[in-house]
């Protein structure tokens, strides 16, 4: 056989191997422009803290979550962190990570997702392999609720012992955050301008618990949905407010029909956008 043809059906072979590919996800910076995993994981290894923006019920999510967390943790030390797990339940957090109660006892002491064990253990376990702290960050569901219902005055009625728990009171709010506007826009008649406030002060917990627990010279990666930290808003805000100094990186999780290139609308999002094709499947 002549080398031109074996040449050519080289060529035909990876083209047809190439076209059969369909990958679950495409990696974008904040302009569009595909990046690569390894250069995403260059650039997340110099910051001080990074927000891992997901879809509650998204595998790509999740896996990715694991994934990245482990290849950064082979060049720094990390700190971790997650909505998942609420302030008052830190210290049965803390009991499972230092081996002194069972998945069992967690499961009875801790308000776990429906999702945990699927979703979340795998990240817990993983901070308990490797002696790492790891935040239970948000809000007692509770007070988010109450506030929701009532504004921020009303957590000033609670005692001492539960507002440590949150973050501190008065909390700085900014109503004309587009993220604030926004929910309030898409839910009319659904707790008016105090929804918003809710999730204000979600994610001004969040932001002081990330900081309460950062350790300067280690890599703080927080998991949280993505509403909370796309479009450089939510716990980035109050972050940035307290902090500035610090480096930060934003991780977001978008779903599109093609992926093969990312659409207007979810350019800009975070520092790297994980597009996931419109057909995967979820968690739950």
């Amino acid at each position: 056989m002549k080398k031109t043809t074996l040449v050519f059906l080289s060529w035909l072979l990876a083209a047809t191997i190439s076209g059969q590919q369909k990958p679950a996800y495409i990696l974008y910076n904040s302009e569009g422009k595909k990046v690569s995993y390894k250069k995403m994981i260059r650039a997340l290894e110099q910051k001080d803290i990074v927000l891992f923006g997901e879809f509650h019920n998204n595998p790509i999510s999740h896996w990715l979550e694991l994934s990245i967390t482990k290849d950064c943790g082979e060049s720094r030390g990390l700190v971790l962190g997650a909505e998942m797990f609420e302030q008052d339940n830190q210290q049965a957090l803390d009991m499972y990570l230092q081996g002194k109660i069972s998945d069992k006892g967690l499961d009875s002491l801790a308000r776990l997702w429906k999702n945990y064990r699927t979703d979340y253990a795998p990240l817990v376990n993983y901070a308990k392999e490797k002696k790492l702290s790891f935040a239970a960050s948000n809000i007692p569901r509770r007070y988010a609720s109450l506030v929701a219902k009532g504004g921020f005055e009303i957590l000033d009625t609670l005692p001492a012992i539960e507002k440590a728990w949150m973050a501190p009171l008065p909390v700085a709010y900014d109503p004309e955050l587009p993220g604030y506007k926004k929910m309030k826009d898409m839910l009319p008649g659904h707790g008016g301008d105090n929804l918003p406030k809710a999730q204000a002060i979600k994610d001004a917990t969040m932001a002081h618990f990330i900081l309460q627990y950062y350790k300067p010279g280690s890599l703080f990666i927080h998991y949280n949905g993505s509403y909370h930290c796309e479009n450089y808003e939510g716990i980035l805000w109050y972050l940035q407010k307290q902090r500035p100094e610090l480096k930060y990186a934003t991780i977001t999780t978008v779903s599109q029909k093609n992926i093969q290139k990312l659409s207007g609308e979810n350019k800009h999002k975070a520092d790297f956008i994980i597009c996931v094709d419109g057909d995967m499947t979820t968690t739950y």
